[in-house]
């Protein structure tokens, strides 16, 4: 029974006792009866007016207890009248501000850690209590080239090596990966409290920018350096050469003075190599800023298989071109992309030596053009010296080539990745992001 009905029943039996026994007392004195009578009946009305100045104190409290069970913070009591009971809805009122800010607080600083988060330049994965993912950010997305976020899946249940290998790292443990091309990431392990548990989140910073740019610079001056050195004396050399050779007399049956000027001739010719051959490191640092439009890249493909066709024909080699139904198109510096195309099917015919096949190929999700080539592949430890400026898997090789194809792919904001797939195939592509 509620505790309203059993003050009334009290106070209803209490009076009525009352009432029966002043009736067996006093029945014959009817003034004193009835005097009895109406006091009791001004008793009931007391009760009744001292119940709802009990009562409604209690119920502003019930009120405010569901305003709190329905997190509604924005109720505050009114004062009653009541001493007592206002010093109880002053606490109250004041305890409900103090939450209310301090919910308002809390909510201010999770929507400017989510804006953070979502707007950091480095992605950040955060897990649940037991491991699984729980959100990723854009940036993460990029990094790792996903097309939706992996929530839901423990982190070494993902399909990305990088996020497996971060599976076993511990708490507080930090360095620096490398993806499948040019990445270089530097990943941290943290863990925060979150609810009275620990939580792990993941930083993922994009490294492969800035050791790319450090590194253009440092073999950008070094060529500078050596064109001016070589071409200045080349210069000199060859016109001493030149000059030597037309003033050499000729004298007829001197087998000696004819070796003395094609070996003049044959030391001038190589200076002139030498020259070509610095020029063609000048071109990798000189790349001008790509001039982009948007170009269907199956024309382009077409354009260089047409071009290499003859040397492919050449060492029996079969240059197939793989266009998807649906047109692509790229935001593409047509002519860069094209000569490192060139580059990258030279490389193949050089890798097959004879006979092969040679696919060019492209692709809209992800966005990214392809030579493959079912040749011996990369040599072993070959997976990450690849990326060094001017690497050449032929003894007399530059390198100049598979540099400037990544020169390129970092101009127009992609990469360029090269890789032996298990069936055998290598393929050498440029990813835009």
């Amino acid at each position: 029974m509620r505790l309203n009905w059993q003050y009334f029943l009290y106070i209803g039996l209490l009076h009525l006792l009352l009432g029966v026994l002043a009736y067996w007392l006093l029945e014959e004195a009817t003034a004193w009866l009835l005097l009895i009578e109406l006091g009791l009946l001004c008793s009931l009305v007391i009760a009744y007016v001292l119940y709802r100045k009990f009562t409604h104190p209690l119920r502003l409290l019930g009120n405010g207890i569901e305003a709190i069970k329905d997190q509604d913070f924005a109720v505050r009591l009114r004062p009653t009248g009541s001493l007592e009971m206002d010093r109880l809805v002053k606490v109250y009122n004041h305890m409900l501000d103090h939450i209310r800010e301090e919910r308002r607080q809390v909510q201010e600083q999770h929507y400017f850690l989510d804006r953070l988060i979502q707007a950091s330049p480095a992605g950040i994965v955060l897990l649940d209590y037991d491991g699984h993912v729980t959100e990723i950010n854009p940036m993460g997305l990029e990094l790792l080239g996903l097309e939706k976020p992996p929530v839901g899946q423990r982190l070494e249940a993902v399909a990305h090596p990088l996020l497996q290998e971060l599976a076993q790292w511990q708490v507080g443990q930090s360095g620096i990966l490398s993806g499948k091309g040019q990445e270089r990431y530097r990943c941290e392990v943290v863990q925060f409290i979150h609810r009275g548990f620990h939580r792990r989140f993941l930083m993922i910073q994009e490294l492969s920018k800035e050791m790319l740019a450090t590194e253009k610079r440092a073999y950008a001056k070094v060529i500078r350096m050596m064109a001016h050195e070589v071409n200045n004396s080349i210069g000199a050399i060859n016109s001493i050469l030149q000059s030597t050779i037309e003033a050499y007399p000729e004298v007829p049956g001197d087998e000696f003075a004819e070796d003395i000027k094609a070996s003049l001739a044959v030391a001038h010719q190589r200076n002139q190599r030498l020259n070509q051959f610095m020029r063609n490191f000048a071109e990798v640092v000189r790349l001008p800023e790509p001039n982009r439009a948007w170009v269907a890249i199956s024309e382009v493909l077409e354009r260089v298989k047409q071009l290499m066709l003859p040397l492919a024909q050449q060492q029996n080699t079969n240059l197939e071109l793989e266009i998807p139904d649906q047109p692509i198109r790229f935001e593409i510096d047509e002519e860069q992309i094209e000569q490192a195309l060139v580059n990258m099917v030279k490389n193949a015919l050089e890798s097959l030596g004879r006979g092969g096949n040679i696919k060019l190929m492209s692709t809209a999700h992800p966005a990214q053009i392809v030579v493959a080539d079912n040749g011996p592949g990369l040599p072993p430890g070959a997976e990450q010296e690849w990326m060094s400026p001017f690497f050449s898997t032929k003894p007399d090789g530059q390198g100049i080539g598979l540099t400037l194809i990544k020169e390129i792919a970092r101009q127009h904001g992609g990469r360029c990745e090269l890789e032996t797939l298990p069936n055998g195939w290598t393929e050498c592509r440029i990813r835009f992001h």
